[in-house]
């Protein structure tokens, strides 16, 4: 793979992680974010490129949902990541990046989805859905990656209920929570190969119960509180009861525990 390669979501928990493992003896890496460095001031034109950092990345400012400053980031890109995402306006941003693309002539797109979207009647994972469509359907050669729930996303929901004297719990629900860092190498990998449409999800290594997830979160954090079992209700509730959010056959497994990472960042 030749020419440069830009990230969407750079710098967030995944994208600083895929950013440096990206770097490389002539590689052009540029990062396109809402803010650009977090040095500079939020008040950057968007599309403009201050100098390279003196780690080597580029940062762009650009924000796909209002389609500010894309094509001027997109312009000379070979590749793209696209790991952009918030609970609103995915399937926007991307048919913003993809008509971008397009245009720019770009030669592979990355994406990073959800396992479930298009099976999980959510609007998260539904919008994601509609994102994977429009970059298969693109004239841009691409990759798209579901993965499971991060770690990291896992413990954020849970330092905000585990602090409560219940802590409430979903009762049918499941998780097989992977590694961000695992995610990342992943992506890295796919981003410096040939574009390879659907490749197989990627799931931490063991499905758990919300219940035992919490339970262990809990132990790390040495605090003892009940657990409020509850019935998710309607039609997500029976999607997660179903499994429709987790990985079948043929998934990739990543290799780290949720216990193994919550003995690094809680312990």
């Amino acid at each position: 793979m030749n020419g440069p390669i830009l990230v969407t979501g750079g710098t967030g928990t995944l994208g600083r992680l895929v950013v440096p493992r990206l770097l490389g003896p002539g590689r052009d890496v540029r990062v396109l974010t809402r803010y650009g460095r977090p040095a500079l001031s939020h008040k950057s034109a968007p599309g403009t490129a201050p100098a390279p950092a003196q780690d080597g990345v580029t940062h762009l400012v650009g924000d796909l949902v209002k389609d500010q400053g894309v094509d001027a980031a997109l312009e000379g890109v070979h590749t793209v990541l696209h790991l952009a995402g918030g609970p609103k306006g995915d399937d926007i941003a991307a048919h913003t990046l993809v008509r971008a693309a397009e245009a720019a002539g770009v030669r592979h797109l990355v994406f990073v989805s959800v396992i479930g979207a298009g099976d999980v009647p959510l609007g998260y994972f539904r919008a994601k859905h509609a994102a994977e469509r429009a970059i298969a359907e693109s004239a841009v050669p691409s990759t798209t990656l579901r993965a499971a729930q991060f770690h990291d996303l896992v413990l954020m929901v849970l330092e905000k209920t585990g602090r409560l004297p219940l802590v409430p719990v979903p009762s049918a629900m499941r998780l097989e929570p992977v590694e961000t860092a695992e995610v990342a190498d992943r992506l890295v990998e796919l981003a410096l190969g040939d574009p390879a449409g659907r490749v197989p999800d990627l799931a931490g290594p063991h499905v758990r119960p919300m219940a035992d997830l919490t339970r262990a979160y809990l132990r790390a954090r040495g605090r003892k509180r009940p657990l409020l079992p509850f019935r998710l209700p309607g039609a997500a509730g029976r999607a997660y009861r179903t499994g429709a959010n987790l990985a079948g056959e043929g998934a990739e497994r990543g290799r780290r525990t949720w216990e193994s990472f919550l003995a690094d960042r809680v312990g």
